[in-house]
Order: structure tokens, then sequence, then C-alpha cells
């Protein structure tokens, strides 16, 4: 009976074999939490939380000294060289191309994975403008870069490095069309930079394009007046509701790096700088308060810049004792505004636009000479609105810091007085704005570090291309370095001009 009954099982289980199709394994295999089918919004959100990562970056921040390293010194002495981006191009910007990918093609714009996101013009319009910010980025840190051929696979496994005027050039059309591409259709899900905002969409494009406009200010102010004012025709951010930011949250998944780093990792590598907390101190900044913590002294003290390892030694900012309150050291420690774990990052600030508009009077790209009287009037707003970002709305603390004899609006060293005002509403935020600001006018004035290890010795005007570019790259990589020059910290890229 016992071996009729196996028998019997035997046969049943052949016959499913056989109804099976070869390697069919029914839903065995089958994930319910990692969907076979691209879903284009949760691609969307997927290339937003690495945004965190460029917007968050110390680099830029010690580079232009707002911040200082406190344990390895290495970063502000400039000894890094090669800086990696190939994850830009395997991570962010491939989602962004398979969001467009998707929303065009015949076979696949419809399909309910692909709508869910969506009407299709305004994910494509959106993952273009992401797209754009994030090769804007990178051809402003490293100079020509892969684009034209680059995220074409195995068709183009070796792309050219294309220059970065002509990259410009076409990030300029990209943004102005992406701007226009929304349409009334389903709104975008996934994007929780945006919120889903058609309307601040539009305003990210018209902005980075200001932006991008005024780094032509050396190099080509013909093209950089007409694009700016284009842009701001299209309309850039207009009040500090406006303002653009990386929302960290509440859980580890997705911190605030410096909460991280002081809460979690508990490292203390680093603080605000003596640079731009002198700057502040030197001027009764009300923001001193918001931006630093006092010490054990009860003074604001800002770590030294780009000193060496074993002077660092000396200074400490403090630390989190078991009891979980922090106990300060003999420099000041980010303000806590700055280091909570939903601490949220600035990308774009209407202080910062202001900033650029006041530049753009000055320059006389507005009115077709320079204009003083607007030049002033948006660098006090721009100051006004820093103030109010930072809860500073009182109006006679307001104006007692406007009356202050380095801070009125000079004809004669404004363009000193807008850049420097600038960097400082740009502390803790976006990083290489700063840094590209500074590469352009010169300001704020910065000494390079004393004890530098880099070739030259002087700031950092780019970064140094990932070494796979030379080892697997060759023939284009050699041809990049015989046209922008060598490939150190020290050169020049195209918009950088003396």
């Amino acid at each position: 009976m016992k071996r009729k009954f196996l028998n019997y099982i035997s046969i049943l289980a052949l016959i499913l074999i056989a109804s099976c199709k070869p390697g069919d394994f029914g839903n065995i295999n089958i994930s319910p939490n990692s969907p076979s089918t691209a879903q284009t919004y949760l691609l969307l959100t997927n290339a937003e939380r690495q945004v965190g990562g460029l917007v968050s970056s110390v680099t830029g921040r010690l580079f232009t000294q707002q911040n200082s390293e406190t344990l390895y010194t290495s970063e502000s002495r400039y000894q890094l060289k090669v800086y990696d981006y190939s994850a830009a191009y395997n991570n962010m910007l491939e989602d962004l191309v398979l969001i467009i990918k998707l929303n065009t093609d015949a076979e696949t714009k419809a399909l309910p994975s692909v709508i869910s996101g969506g009407s299709n013009a305004n994910q494509i319009a959106a993952a273009r403008i992401l797209k754009a910010f994030v090769f804007q980025a990178m051809t402003d840190r490293w100079g020509d870069i892969p684009y034209s051929e680059a995220l074409q696979g195995l068709a183009k496994p070796l792309p050219k490095f294309d220059t970065q005027q002509s990259i410009y050039t076409a990030l300029f059309k990209e943004l102005k069309e992406a701007g226009a591409q929304f349409d009334n259709g389903a709104a975008l899900k996934g994007d929780f930079i945006m919120g889903n905002s058609n309307a601040k969409w539009k305003k990210f494009a018209a902005q980075i394009r200001m932006n991008m406009a005024l780094r032509l200010s050396k190099v080509d102010a013909a093209t950089g007046k007409a694009e700016f004012n284009a842009a701001l025709a299209d309309g850039v951010l207009a009040s500090n509701s406006d303002n653009i930011f990386y929302p960290y949250l509440l859980e580890s998944a997705n911190e605030n790096n410096m909460y991280n780093n002081y809460n979690v990792a508990k490292r203390y590598d680093y603080t605000i700088g003596k640079p731009l907390l002198d700057y502040l101190q030197t001027n009764a900044d009300p923001r001193l308060a918001v931006y630093a913590e006092k010490n054990n002294a009860g003074l604001y003290v800002g770590m030294p810049y780009g000193i060496t390892q074993g002077q660092a030694g000396a200074y400490t900012i403090g630390a989190f004792n078991t009891a979980g309150a922090f106990v300060p050291g003999s420099v000041s420690a980010f303000g806590s505004k700055f280091r909570l774990q939903n601490s949220p990052v600035s990308i774009y600030t209407y202080a910062e636009t202001s900033f650029a508009i006041a530049e753009a009077y000055k320059l006389g790209w507005i009115t077709g000479t320079p204009d003083d009287v607007n030049a002033a009037a948006k660098y006090t707003a721009g100051i006004t609105a820093s103030l109010a970002q930072h809860g500073i709305t009182d109006a006679t603390a307001v104006a007692t810091y406007l009356a202050q004899p380095n801070i009125v609006y000079s004809p004669t060293d404004a363009i000193k007085q807008i850049l420097t005002q600038k960097w400082v509403a740009n502390y803790q935020g976006y990083g290489f704005e700063a840094w590209a600001d500074w590469r352009r006018t010169g300001f704020p004035v910065l000494s390079p570090s004393p004890a530098p290890l880099n070739l030259g010795g002087q700031i950092p005007r780019r970064l140094g291309y990932t070494t796979n570019e030379a080892s697997l790259n060759a023939k284009n990589y050699a041809e990049v370095i015989a046209r922008q020059g060598p490939d150190e910290l020290n050169t020049r890229i195209w918009w950088d001009r003396p």
C-alpha cells in the first residue's frame, strides 16, 4: 500500500512538471516588493534621493572655507585630486534617461507602470530638468565631461568628452524646452523635492539657467546677458516661500549628513570655518547665533582652516555625553538648526537669487548700463531674505545690521559685497554654487590653506577625473587633457577666467 501511494505521488509530480515550461517556477521567485516592470514614479524618487549627496557634499563648503575639518584635514589641504563621477552616470542619470525613454516610446508610454507617474509630458519635462541639473553640476566641477555620447550603454562604452562650452549651449536649450513641456495632464508622482508641482519645476529650470548665465560673465558676457534675462522673464524664485530644499527625514535611511556625523558616527569631523565665523563676528551679524554654537568658554570661535592634522588636534568642537546632551569644546560647533536628523539643505534660495539679480544690475545686464539703484535694492533684499530664512525678522535688528559700515551698499565695492553676502547666505547649503561664484569672481576674498598638499598650493579650481578614464578610456582622456589642460586641481575650466 505504501509503495502504491509513493508511485501515485511520483506520477502526479511528473505530470505537474511536464505541464510547466522549462525554467518556470511559478510565483516562487517573484518578490512582491521588487516589481519586474519599471515604475517610473519610483525611478524619479530614486533619482531625487541621490540629489541629497550632491547638494550636501562638504567639498564645496571646504573649498570656500564655510566649513573646516577638525580631525582629518586632507581635503581642506587639497590632497584629494581624483573625484569619481561614475555613480551619477550609472545611477541617477540612468534612471532619468529611462523615465524619458519609457514615456516616449509608443510601446511603453501608455503602460500602467508609466502613466501612474503622471502625464508623459510632465514626467519627461521633470526628468529632463533634473538630468540637466546633474550635468551642469558635473561640468562645473570637472570641466569637459562625457555628454553627447554618454548614457548609451554598449553602443558607446567609451564616450568622448564634450567641451564645457558645447555642454552649456545644449543645457540652455534643454532647460528651456523642458520648462515649456509641462502640460495640464495628470500630476507627477514620486517627486518629493518639488512636491509634484509643475510650477516649482519651471522655476527650478529657470533658476539653473540664471546661475549658468552668470558663469559666462567673463568668457561670453553677451550670451550670459541674453540667457540671464530670458531666465528672469520665465520666472525664478520670488520669495522665501519659493526656496528649494532637499528634505531630509526623521529616519536613518535619509537623514542629514551632519546629523549622522555628530549624532550617529560620533566623529565630529566638520564645523564652521574660522573665515566665515570671523566675518560674521566682525560685522555683528545676527545669523552668527544660528550658524554656530558657543564654545566651552561661552565664545564664538571658528575652527582654523586647512591646518595640519597635528595642529588640528589642539582643537575640539565638543561631543555628546552619555545623557545625550552636546558638551561644547574649544571651537564652535555647527548651529543645531543645521544638524538635526531632518534638517533640510537648501539648493536654491530667494536670497541667493536676489544677489544674482543685484550682480546683473551692477553688470548692466538688465538695464543696459550699470544700475546701482536697483543693484542696491536687490542686495538689501537678499540680505533681508537670508535673515528671515533664519528667523531674524525684527525690524530693528534687520535695520541695525544693514547700517553696518561694511554692509551698506557701496558702488565701488558692490560686486565684492554682493558675492560675499551670497557666500554667507549659502552656508550649509549647496556649497558647489558658492565655489563656482568664488572661481568666477574671486569673492569672497579667501587665502589658501597654510599647509597645502596640492600642486601649486592654491585653492582648487576643478576636480580631477576618475582614474577609470585614464585606464579604460585612454584615447578620449588624452584628447581632453590636450584640449583642456593638465588633469590637476589648478587647471581652469572654460568659464573660469582671471
